[in-house]
């Protein structure tokens, strides 16, 4: 079974300063932190920050629950870029309070169904709450890890996640489990930091450059790479927003970028992108 290095952060009560990190190691183990809305946490900036800024219109926020908004820690809407229709299933890798299942349930309607997988109990009973103030019935929340995904084969139309990919340590696994439990001609539509470039050691072994969804970045080319190899076609990477060193440093990585060499930082500046990746399993 493969092992996650996932990060989530919620904000699990009414004040945002209250959330939950999680870090699970490639050992298996998990080192809990305490993160916060206010400060470092995934894909977020120390003010806010421009990594997870603005990714949702004012209707769809309109259309979730408070606590599902201020827990998302995505760095994209693969809700709005999936291409949803009625009656089908999606399945959310990663799915922490709950926002992008709630949102992909109301797309595919009455007649499909959105699954949740996430590895924290705390993401798991937040998200719950969320569905039950949102009254969806056509959700259902799963524990477990996006290396070994807790669904039968050819069991989804439509498999998305939003900047979580990047924090596992078996980013090919993932993908394998993503194309089994797709549906032949199903899809993969999935919100991701990339890389544009080579990491610098620095942030590949810093630990809150990995929890700022930063230090385990794939480069694009091997990201389309790990998707052909685990089975998939017509994959496309589309840039969405790119961000600058300070927002890197900012996303709770600033003592990694402080040790970069002047060359490293010029390297690595407007390399970070976020990304939509689309991919399909063959018929």
């Amino acid at each position: 079974m493969g092992t996650s290095n996932q990060e989530e952060s919620a904000c699990c009560g009414t004040d945002c300063c209250s959330s939950v990190a999680v870090i699970q190691q490639t050992t298996g183990t998990s080192n809990q932190e305490e993160g916060t809305c206010c400060g470092t946490s995934c894909c977020t900036t120390e003010d806010g920050g421009s990594i997870t800024d603005n990714l949702y219109s004012e209707l769809e926020l309109e259309n979730v629950p408070v606590l599902a908004a201020l827990a998302s820690r995505g760095c994209g809407n693969p809700t709005a870029l999936a291409e949803l229709k009625p009656g089908e299933k999606v399945l959310d890798l990663g799915s922490g309070g709950g926002i992008d299942v709630l949102l992909s349930a109301r797309r595919v309607g009455p007649t499909g169904f959105a699954y949740g997988l996430d590895m924290t109990d705390a993401m798991l009973a937040l998200a719950e709450r969320n569905r039950v103030e949102s009254g969806i019935e056509n959700v259902r929340f799963l524990k477990g890890i996006i290396e070994a995904i807790p669904l039968p084969e050819n069991s989804v139309d439509v498999v998305i996640s939003n900047c979580v990919i990047n924090l596992s340590a078996d980013k090919g696994q993932v993908m394998r489990e993503a194309y089994r439990v797709l549906v032949p001609g199903g899809r993969f539509a999935v919100s991701d930091i990339v890389f544009q470039g080579k990491i610098p050691e620095a942030l590949q072994s810093d630990l809150e450059a990995w929890a700022g969804c930063i230090a385990g970045a794939l480069e694009e080319s091997d990201y389309r790479r790990l998707l052909h190899e685990a089975g998939f076609v017509d994959v496309e990477v589309e840039v969405t927003r790119r961000y600058a060193l300070q927002d890197i440093a900012d996303s709770g990585a600033s003592n990694a970028v402080s040790l970069l060499s002047e060359q490293e930082r010029a390297e690595v500046d407007g390399k970070f992108v976020s990304a939509f990746i689309r991919a399909h399993k063959p018929l």
